[in-house]
This record gives structure tokens, C-alpha cells and sequence, in this order.
């Protein structure tokens, strides 16, 4: 499943443009293991022992979704998303 983003702005979580796509449906083992399946790995160029941070989103105090996001791509985020809260500091 694709998503086209009517905006066109960046994704806060991954700074991509226009489309967001459901790749896979995983199932998590009885001891909380989940595969991220080869083929979403080799289009994502993924190479085994990287770094991903799950990030959480909640709605009304309850976990809705869950984000894997490049470690080397947090700082990136980090900054933007605190770019806003340090402008408002220094107007303080």
C-alpha cells in the first residue's frame, strides 16, 4: 500500500518526500522478534548489523505506531525537530 502526502512537505520521522509505503506485514515471535523480510532489506540497502532506532508515536497516551529509522540519521532529526524550541528560547 502507498500513501501519497498531499503537502509534499518533509516527513518529520524521515525527511521523504511524497509518498510513505506499507512494505511488509511482520509477525512477532513468542520471544519479541520480529524479520524484516530480505527483499525490504535489499531495497532499503540494508547490511546486517546496522543501527535502527525504533521510535514510538502515541495518541491518546497509547503506542499507535512504531518507526525504524537509520541511527545515523537522528541527529538530522533531533536538530530539526528542536530548531523550532531553541528559536522560541532565545526570543525568551
Amino acid at each position: 500500500m502507498t500513501l501519497q502526502r498531499e503537502d509534499k512537505t518533509h516527513h518529520p520521522l524521515c525527511n521523504c518526500q511524497d509518498t510513505c509505503s506499507v512494505e511488509a506485514i511482520l509477525s512477532m515471535d513468542e520471544r519479541g522478534q520480529v524479520v524484516i523480510p530480505k527483499d525490504v532489506r535489499e531495497n532499503a540497502g540494508m547490511k546486517p548489523g546496522e543501527k535502527l532506532a525504533m521510535i514510538s508515536l502515541s495518541k491518546e497516551g497509547e503506542i499507535c505506531c512504531l518507526v525504524l529509522v537509520r541511527t545515523e540519521h537522528l541527529s538530522g532529526m533531533v536538530k530539526e525537530a528542536l530548531s523550532p524550541l531553541a528559536e522560541f528560547l532565545k526570543q525568551e
